[in-house]
């Protein structure tokens, strides 16, 4: 596994209380080689140096900015993608955002990032190097395939 990262803390805190009941998920907020629907793809190792600093990633609700929902325990890259491991805190919209996973009704992945190297490959700009800012869950990802596998 290459540029795996553990993280104990996080900005929300996981539900703790009453019940103990807390909702964790797994899933990948990139996907390797598949362009998305802004014409970018990404290279395998694009994260590797960004992971490797080791750096705090806050779990985000839709990307926006301040809206921490809980917090991401792993990162790691492997042949498929940026896999990501997190849990829901218990905040209004982590309590929401938890809700919508347990329906089924919301299972998109993403991540913002900034870009250190870029290329073309044909119409696509191929991400080589990008450092890891944040990863959300979003209704409707760039990329499709980025998703939520499993939720506990």
């Amino acid at each position: 596994m290459r540029g795996a990262v553990d993280r104990a803390g996080g900005a929300a805190e996981a539900d703790r209380s009453g019940d103990g009941v807390s909702v964790r998920f797994a899933g990948y907020a990139a996907v390797f080689g598949k362009p998305d629907r802004g014409g970018d793809m990404i290279r395998p190792g694009a994260f590797a140096e960004s992971l490797a600093r080791g750096n705090a990633v806050p779990l985000l609700w839709q990307h926006k900015a301040g809206a921490v929902i809980g917090r991401v325990e792993h990162l790691s890259e492997d042949r498929r993608g940026l896999r990501v491991i997190a849990e829901l805190g218990t905040g209004e919209e982590a309590r929401r955002a938890a809700s919508l996973l347990a329906s089924g009704k919301l299972d998109g992945l993403s991540f913002g990032y900034r870009v250190r190297e870029a290329g073309r490959r044909g119409d696509l700009r191929e991400l080589i190097d990008l450092d890891l800012i944040e990863v959300s869950l979003v209704a409707e990802p760039m990329q499709p395939k980025a998703r939520v596998h499993a939720v506990e």
